[in-house]
């Protein structure tokens, strides 16, 4: 683990010192299965890091190709996600993690009861070991770090059912809990089982990432009764989470709009004692569908900004149906930039150093330097070869009355 955390402290700029000290404090954690021998790049989230950005693959009950999912993962990795997570439901779901898990130089995600449920087929009837069983299972294969919706108990969803929503329950994970707990009239097992799960977590050193179950689908229902009443009970399980020295992180909405963002950072980082935040977007405005890379981007820059420390990034086709490759680049893309916006705005060296390295190339307009040191290089190569200029160094919205050129 020494050797991870030097690495991992080369590539942040900071000392090693500094990051075991975040540890111990539980502000920062290091999503390594111990079963994991692959990982090319290790990461740390939290605190006085850079801003990391996950990237979600995965089939569904209607389309799997394990073929396309590792194209994705390939996507992925080679536009700069720190993780990503198999988010696949359906009877292959072992043979695609396991693919993805050989296949990948970063750390992998999953959401354990998307697993569970493919059992039954219906959610109502798993019981609670089944649950734990897919926990281990995936444990087992190497998984660095689940999504685990513990916080949806049944003081909770009373909360929700009394309040009611305009958008409902949008998460998968939470609503095929509710499901079960209404159906079965019993605890959230996932809640009532916690220390089992943190034994299992303990033994192959996995990352737990409390779950939002109950996050917001809309800008209406942001930071409303039922959403804080779970980041409460997230706040206890975090705490049990440190006693027993597992690392933990948080997940967070959501549908937010821009004057709320602050808000939920903020409570997130009291109410979890500074625990990493780890946050689906946020997206600022309901009606960006297609384009909801962009929308979350705008909600993760300035959540980050004010404190989260991981972006799951969005892609064109949220809300639409199920990513292809080209969606995943734009989306990582997207999501790199406000992570690096962030990074900027909390005054990071590396950060601000890329970016004068950037404009000292646009100045001498030297475009091999701006193609090396763009986000996405691929993209500023290309424009070059499709856009040919008449007079060297200049670009075709200009052309020799670039104000830059000699």
């Amino acid at each position: 683990m020494r050797s991870v955390l030097e690495k991992i402290a080369r590539a942040e700029g900071v000392d090693t010192s500094f990051l075991e000290e975040k540890i111990r404090q539980n502000r920062v954690v290091v999503p390594l299965n111990g079963a994991r021998k692959n990982i090319e790049r290790p990461v740390a989230i939290g605190e006085g890091l850079t801003v990391k950005v996950n990237a979600n693959i995965g089939g569904s009950p209607d389309i799997t190709d394990i073929v396309k999912e590792l194209k994705k993962l390939r996507a992925a990795v080679e536009y700069g996600a720190d993780t990503v997570m198999d988010l696949s439901i359906g009877d292959n779901w072992k043979e695609v993690l396991s693919a993805v898990l050989e296949n990948s130089a970063v750390p992998v995600g999953t959401v354990p009861v998307y697993a569970a449920i493919c059992r039954t087929g219906s959610p109502e009837e798993l019981v609670a070991d089944d649950f734990l069983d897919v926990i281990r299972k995936q444990g087992e294969m190497g998984v660095d770090f689940m999504t685990i919706h513990s916080g949806v108990t049944r003081k909770v969803i009373d909360i929700y059912d009394k309040k009611g929503r305009t958008g409902g329950i949008v998460s998968r994970g939470g609503k095929l809990l509710y499901r079960w707990m209404k159906k079965n009239c019993k605890e959230n097992p996932l809640y009532e089982r916690f220390d089992d799960i943190l034994d299992i977590a303990r033994e192959f050193n996995i990352t737990l990432s409390l779950g939002d179950g109950l996050r917001p689908g809309c800008i209406e229902d942001a930071s409303d009764d039922p959403q804080f009443a779970e980041l409460y009970e997230l706040g206890e399980l975090t705490a049990r989470c440190r006693d027993r020295k597992v690392g933990v992180m948080i997940e967070g909405p959501g549908h937010v709009p821009l004057d709320k963002i602050e808000e939920n950072v903020r409570k997130e980082k009291e109410i979890c004692k500074g625990a990493p935040f780890y946050v689906l977007g946020p997206l600022a405005t309901d009606v960006g569908a297609g384009h909801d890379h962009i929308t979350g981007a705008i909600g993760g820059a300035l959540a980050a900004w004010k404190g989260a420390d991981f972006l799951c990034y969005l892609t064109p086709a949220e809300h639409l149906h199920l990513p292809e490759v080209e969606d995943v680049y734009r989306g990582v893309v997207a999501t790199k930039i406000a992570a690096h916006c962030a990074d900027v705005a909390r005054g990071n060296p590396r950060a601000l150093e890329a970016d004068l390295v950037m404009s000292k190339a646009r100045r001498s307009l030297d475009w091999s330097g701006m193609e090396k040191h763009a986000m996405d290089p691929k993209l500023v190569k290309d424009a070059r070869e499709k856009y040919p200029v008449k007079k060297e160094k200049t670009c075709t919205m200009c052309g020799e009355y670039c104000a830059l050129a000699d």
